[in-house]
């Protein structure tokens, strides 16, 4: 409970943020001049951009959060138990060896979300984030019944 306030409060401040910036540019636009008018009118697309952001960031870890809950349900979640370093960080060898493994899994049953979850889970634990979001995102697109185009092709 505690993370969703944080979350909820974090996106209220930055919805507060976007409303001045744009407020900014509309003060700027209103001057007239030929530097404020364009000046304005890039500052406006801050927001908007921000907003993009922000919805594409929320409805991501919503989706991520309502696969992890679906495979809590079934049994399905990978335990935490990897070898850790003494600083608190999971182990490279421990994470590879667990990664070799998810992607065996995910080759052999490429339509199964739970099988992605697990890839991206995996991805996370060897820090590879970008490969983690992708593989998550694919997740949450066989899970919503859609196929990605890598996948179509």
């Amino acid at each position: 409970m505690r993370d969703r306030l944080v979350l909820f409060g974090l996106c209220t401040v930055l919805v507060v943020y976007f409303g001045l910036v744009g407020h900014r540019g509309v003060l700027l636009m209103r001057e007239g001049t030929w530097v404020t008018v364009p000046l304005g009118a890039a500052v406006l697309v801050l927001p908007l951009l921000g907003v993009w952001f922000l919805w594409r960031s929320l409805r991501f870890v919503l989706g991520a959060n309502r696969l992890a809950r679906a495979l809590e349900a079934e049994g399905g979640l990978p335990a935490d138990d990897l070898a850790r370093t003494p600083s608190g960080r999971i182990d490279p060898a421990a994470a590879d060896a667990v990664f070799a493994a998810r992607r065996a899994e995910t080759e052999a049953r490429p339509e199964d979300w739970r099988c992605w979850f697990r890839l991206a889970v995996a991805y996370h634990d060897a820090r590879d984030t970008p490969r983690a979001r992708k593989a998550m995102q694919h997740a949450i697109g066989l899970h919503a019944g859609r196929r990605s185009a890598a996948a179509r092709d």
